[in-house]
């Protein structure tokens, strides 16, 4: 480069020019880039600033939101969550109730059918008995009969008598 040739001697003369409109070009760049290039750089840059940072406080309130309405809607589940339950468990009760009501009406007329039933049995039992005091006397009349030719109704029926008492049939 012969601008940077100090040493050779016809350039030599030239480097005192070749400085000044160095000088006066630098000076003129930086009065021009001081004065309309980096002011129109710096208005974009705050520009931009700004923009970004209204985007940054609107996302921030976005996300304030976001998070009161989580808070409600989680708020919202666990009281419907709630009460859910309290129906579950007041349905649970009153089928719980009904159920015993039933299970207890029908305990009731089991116990009276068991008791009409006793009460046949027993009225079965009490009419077998007799018939068996009366079949027993007979048969005994019969086999004395056979046995012996000859049999007192009123002494068989005694004896039989006596015989269901000892058995406590009576």
């Amino acid at each position: 480069m012969p601008q940077l040739a100090f040493g050779h001697p016809e350039q030599g003369r030239y480097l005192v020019a070749n400085v000044v409109w160095l000088l006066i070009i630098f000076g003129v760049l930086y009065l021009t880039m001081a004065q309309v290039a980096l002011p129109r750089v710096e208005s974009v840059l705050a520009e931009r600033r700004a923009r970004i940072e209204g985007d940054l406080e609107q996302a921030q309130a976005s996300k304030q939101r976001a998070d009161a309405a989580l808070a409600e809607h989680q708020a919202a589940t666990a009281k419907a969550r709630a009460e859910a339950q309290a129906a579950i468990a007041g349905a649970t009760q009153q089928a719980q109730a009904e159920a015993a009501q039933k299970a207890e009406a029908l305990n009731a007329r089991l116990n009276a059918q068991i008791g009409e039933a006793e009460r046949r049995i027993a009225a079965s039992r009490d009419q077998a008995m007799s018939a068996l005091r009366s079949v027993a006397s007979d048969a005994a009349e019969a086999m004395v009969s056979r046995l012996t030719g000859g049999a007192d109704r009123a002494v068989v029926e005694q004896a039989v008598t006596a015989e269901l008492a000892a058995r406590g049939r009576a």
